[in-house]
């Protein structure tokens, strides 16, 4: 079952979110674009909200997927949300290791420091690897413990 997709970004990021978005729903997924709607200013925390919101809601049947300049706004933005785990990824083994190891269920991005065709490889390897478990699921619920400090 493909898990439904929560995508925002800022104004930086709103080129890149509309090439993600048609890559996904290429491959099948069911996206559900928070904004924003164009290159005009804007504030990245509120993309971030409503997407890990969502996430939030549907932990088990949802992924999020934040784009801003660097990236780095959306994983702070993003890692203040209970139950949310945000990776900034830049390439594509540290996305497949973040769901294999980390189990995290928002990727960020930056638009401004990857292109587009190494996006779509990224969000490509994020989505397909399998959280593993085992001995890493000790150090996620320790990471989730963290939410209650």
């Amino acid at each position: 079952m493909k898990r439904i997709i929560y995508i925002g970004a800022d104004s930086a990021g709103y080129t890149l979110k509309e090439e993600v978005k048609a890559h996904l729903a290429e491959l099948g997924y069911e996206v559900k674009d928070l904004g924003t709607d164009s290159t005009a200013s804007c504030h990245y925390p509120e993309f971030a909200i409503k997407v890990c919101e969502c996430v939030q809601r549907e932990l088990d049947t949802s992924f999020g997927i934040l784009i801003c300049g660097t990236g780095i706004g959306m994983s702070m933005s993003a890692n203040k949300h209970k139950g949310i785990r945000a990776a900034l990824c830049g390439d594509t083994y540290s996305a497949k290791m973040t769901r294999c190891h980390n189990d995290a269920n928002v990727l960020c991005m930056g638009a401004r420091v990857i292109g587009s065709c190494l996006a779509l490889d990224i969000v490509d390897a994020f989505l397909s690897a399998e959280y593993e478990g085992g001995r890493h699921a000790i150090r996620v619920r320790m990471i989730d413990e963290l939410d209650n400090k």
